[in-house]
């Protein structure tokens, strides 16, 4: 496994970072608990998840990725000392008032609800999962200083932030003589590109790591029309994106034939693109099996040549920065 910082910071984390969105719904506790061994067993020390992860399909038992990950750590072994944990919070948690979104009641909840569900005393990345547009920045910012001050948080990311959003909350942390955020996790892949519009510009200003989520579009840059051809089952995740699919095929036909010619599984390739990306910390990949993950490693050691990604650039345009990319 390969290593860097995440962000401006010293941290330091893997090139991947495991997702646990599929631990509860999709993946049973003793499988997880085995994938998070094996994850550190292939070096990956970087986790994601978060408090509303692990709901079913009625939207009940929200909290449990959180639990199971939580009882992976009481088995000991060094397991919580050897993880970069990350979680995130704003979805409602209950019905009643204050139980998501970012107000300092509500960060303080959320915080001290993960926690317990986490089996820990502190959390390496906290995350705010969604831009709060009706809390003030110094109303968050309050909220994260004293977690901090207190040993609970020790860094603080965004998620799904737009480029004004990590400035305003960067010169608001500024002001205040705060870190601020570190991170930012952001829809980021081969056909998702509209990051690199004013998110990436903002990230590489401000010095925050980018932690793309999605990286193979549910399934979609993963070869799933070789699969299709194979008559392969595609897993439910899929449905929604079979309007994209429809939309793209061509596209995503010329991208696996380009990936069969380099002798690299569509996958890989998709996950070797986004390492390459400036401001890149982390994809989060979320396996829900074993092989899932030992396939996902297998990206970190793949160099992809100038020749490579301007061929790439031509299946899947991407944006440079604004306004350059619509104007003079």
């Amino acid at each position: 496994m390969k290593f860097t910082h995440l962000g401006r910071t010293g941290l330091t984390v893997s090139r991947l970072c495991l997702g646990t969105m599929n631990f509860g719904p999709h993946t049973e506790e003793s499988d997880a608990h085995r994938i998070m061994d094996t994850a550190h067993d292939r070096g990956i020390n970087f986790f994601d998840t978060a408090n509303s992860y692990g709901r079913d399909s009625e939207g009940n038992l929200k909290g449990r990725t959180e639990e199971i990950i939580g009882r992976w750590f009481a088995q000991g072994g060094g397991r919580r000392e050897r993880t970069v944990l990350a979680t995130k919070a704003y979805a409602p948690m209950g019905d009643w008032p204050n139980e998501g979104r970012l107000s300092a009641l509500a960060i303080r909840r959320a915080v001290e609800a993960s926690l317990r569900r986490l089996n820990t005393d502190h959390i390496d990345l906290y995350q705010m999962h969604h831009i709060d547009r009706d809390t003030p920045w110094e109303e968050i910012w309050q909220a994260m200083e004293v977690l901090v001050a207190q040993g609970k948080i020790i860094y603080v990311g965004s998620s799904n932030f737009a480029g004004w959003h990590i400035a305003q909350a960067q010169e608001a942390a500024r002001a205040r003589h705060f870190l601020g955020l570190v991170s930012e996790q952001s829809l980021y892949n081969l056909l998702d590109r509209t990051i690199e519009l004013e998110v990436v510009p903002a990230l590489q200003h401000y010095g925050l790591g980018l932690i793309p989520w999605s990286p193979l579009r549910g399934g979609l840059l993963g070869g799933v029309l070789r699969k299709e051809r194979e008559g392969t089952r595609v897993r439910g995740a899929m449905a929604h994106a079979s309007e994209i699919l429809a939309v793209n095929r061509d596209r995503i036909q010329a991208y696996e034939d380009f990936a069969a010619e380099l002798g690299t599984d569509p996958a890989d390739l998709a996950l070797a693109w986004l390492l390459s990306r400036p401001a890149v910390t982390a994809p989060i990949v979320g396996p829900r099996t074993m092989a899932h993950l030992d396939a996902a490693v297998a990206a970190v050691e793949i160099e992809l040549d100038q020749k490579t990604l301007d061929r790439l650039d031509e299946i899947f345009p991407g944006h440079r920065p604004a306004p350059e990319d619509y104007a003079w």
